[in-house]
């Protein structure tokens, strides 16, 4: 593309299609990635495309310089970035004052979600909050990859703890959380047992690879002594349901969250691999930017989700001891 200035169209206000369009440059601008910034905006990637090149027509100025790879502002775009920014805070506070005013929140929310906090979070939960707020409409992407919530345009994400980045607001969700090794009995019937982590170093173990890259060393402790085992095996998996499933069907050793096991715990289906040695690691929080307002509904997700994580624990605490996994 030229970098000629372009014939504008005089404007005496600004219509709905100008702040549409605006928004769909500020997201591009913030995101540089029409691909991104479409899924964010939940348009497609040439809506948007044909959106940004009609208000760089309306103004007669270029707004991005775009190549096959890189989408960068120009120095006319980088400018009304920076206003918009500021106008839209503006319009997003006057929206959450009128909101304030209503009995019940409503909007969008998109939310970044680790595999196992998908299941164990938000797909026990999330209906409650579901009913109780009919007009908030929430968007997941579940995902182990360490992705940045704020380029990405999410508004809030769940991860472990330990991995939040320090600069954002983090809100823990329930308790600490156990670590197991597990296998089928089929499994353990034709292997010996293993006593110490590192007879885990014979066994077919079902590896992991994590959300970073890097396949996952295995880790354990008892009292004062801890271990760190990199496993063998013959599979690889990246996500915790198939790990579970090829450990039903008596492929190897898995580890993951007890929780995420705990039906097949209860049926026999699989056992604990070295119990003794099972570690408590630090439980899931959900965590989002605290430099900009909290988007309507996220405070009551959060009221909702410690809530209904808090009434799940006592109702295990009440169940009698033989009925409980371990």
């Amino acid at each position: 593309m030229s970098n000629q200035i372009m014939p504008a169209r005089p404007t005496s206000r600004l219509t709905r299609s100008d702040l549409a369009d605006l928004n769909a440059f500020r997201v591009v601008e913030r995101l540089r990635s029409f691909t991104k910034a479409a899924v964010e905006l939940g348009i497609t990637t040439s809506a948007l495309s044909h959106a940004v090149r009609n208000l760089e027509a309306r103004l007669g100025v270029r707004l991005l310089n775009r190549t096959s790879r890189t989408v960068a502002p120009t120095e006319a775009g980088s400018s009304l970035a920076l206003r918009l920014d500021i106008g839209f805070r503006e319009i997003g506070d006057a929206l959450d004052e009128i909101n304030r005013m209503r009995d019940r929140p409503l909007g969008r929310l998109r939310l970044n979600v680790l595999c196992d906090g998908a299941r164990l979070v938000m797909a026990r939960h999330l209906p409650k909050f579901l009913s109780q707020y009919p007009e908030v409409e929430i968007e997941i992407c579940v995902d182990d990859k360490m992705v940045d919530i704020v380029s990405e345009g999410f508004d809030a994400g769940i991860r472990f703890g330990g991995t939040v980045p320090e600069d954002l607001v983090a809100v823990r969700l329930g308790s600490d959380l156990k670590w197991v090794a597990v296998a089928s009995p089929r499994y353990l019937y034709r292997r010996p047992q293993p006593v110490m982590p590192d007879d885990l170093r014979s066994h077919a173990c079902i590896q992991i690879r994590t959300g970073q890259g890097t396949i996952y060393s295995w880790e354990f402790e008892k009292g004062e002594q801890h271990y760190a085992i990199d496993v063998k095996g013959q599979v690889c998996v990246n996500e915790t349901t198939m790990g579970v499933e090829l450990a039903l069907a008596g492929v190897g050793i898995f580890y993951c969250l007890e929780d995420r096991v705990s039906e097949n715990l209860r049926n026999g289906s699989l056992r604990i691999v070295l119990p003794d040695w099972a570690p408590i690691e630090p439980a899931m929080y959900l965590y989002y930017p605290g430099h900009r307002r909290i988007p309507q509904g996220l405070r009551e997700l959060i009221d909702v989700l410690r809530e209904e994580i808090a009434l799940e624990k006592r109702a295990a605490e009440d169940l009698p001891s033989g009925k409980r996994t371990g």
